[in-house]
């Protein structure tokens, strides 16, 4: 069974995700915990908590079909030693915040080196970080999302997601968001069907789908190969629909988190039935 939905506002409160994942007929949802461009927030409050809890209960929705997102400040693989500690802390809040809403997943972007340092040697900080971080906490996947490659963040590619992996401790506690237009825009053509399949063969050869726990369904606004991450409505980009038809057809795509982040919120209830729709 497929789990489509979306990454939704949480105004007012996490408590109102649930409600709004609701509305829009979706079986799976993001959220973020805190305000995603500010590094610090205000502690979760027991009463943001039951209600969380009891409207998930309320609506349906199980731990394994949401897939929360941390702040975009974050850099695990910060070249600089007290940048990188400031991240280090964030990362660590946002998985504990994670784990008092009995969340059992964390999507990240993995971090860039900045031009100061190796790709190697940012890597290497970035595994660090996820070991440090699954050392203080309990119960909750660090779920690596694939980027771009816009700029100089990695994880673009999937050896170097392997390579992350591979430098784990707790191979249980780390998995991998497949963003659909960052794989298209880094160089996975997944527009045909014949193309997609080699793209996800070399997912599992590389990779492993073992380690899939969440999609982001977007189309791209730039080309293939842009490294630009500009996200369109499904359908309408440079992917267009077949890919989206794989996926849905797909039972290894089964049981986990598949969000549209795509660019107009009013459209993600009819972008929801039309994945659906695409199920033969």
């Amino acid at each position: 069974m497929k789990y489509i939905g979306a990454h939704v506002s949480t105004v007012g409160g996490v408590e109102n995700a649930p409600k709004n994942a609701h509305k829009i007929g979706a079986k799976a949802f993001a959220l973020f915990t805190k305000n995603q461009r500010k590094w610090s927030a205000k502690p979760l409050s027991n009463n943001n908590i039951e209600k969380f809890k009891s409207n998930c209960e309320k609506y349906g929705y199980q731990a394994k079909h949401i897939l929360p997102h941390d702040s975009y400040l974050i850099n695990l693989g910060h070249p600089e030693t007290a940048a990188l500690e400031k991240s280090r802390a964030a990362f660590l809040d946002e998985m504990q915040r994670c784990q008092l809403l009995g969340l059992d997943r964390l999507n990240f972007h993995t971090g860039s080196h900045l031009k100061k340092v190796s790709e190697a040697k940012c890597l290497q900080t970035i595994a660090e970080s996820i070991n440090l971080t699954l050392d203080k906490t309990t119960g909750v996947s660090a779920v690596i999302e694939n980027t771009a490659g816009q700029g100089t963040n990695l994880g673009f590619n999937f050896e170097q997601i392997a390579a992350i992996i591979h430098k784990v401790e707790d191979k249980r506690r780390i998995g991998v968001c497949i963003d659909t237009c960052h794989a298209f825009t880094a160089g996975y053509d997944i527009s045909t069907k014949e193309n997609f399949s080699k793209v996800f063969a070399d997912f599992e050869h590389i990779v492993g789908f073992e380690y899939l726990k969440g999609m982001h369904l977007n189309d791209s606004k730039k080309e293939l190969a842009s490294r630009v991450d500009r996200h369109e409505l499904i359908g309408e980009g440079f992917i267009g629909l077949e890919a989206f038809k794989c996926i849905v057809n797909d039972n290894r795509f089964d049981t986990i988190p598949m969000v549209l982040e795509t660019p107009n919120a009013e459209s993600w209830a009819q972008e929801i039935k039309l994945l659906y729709s695409l199920q033969k």
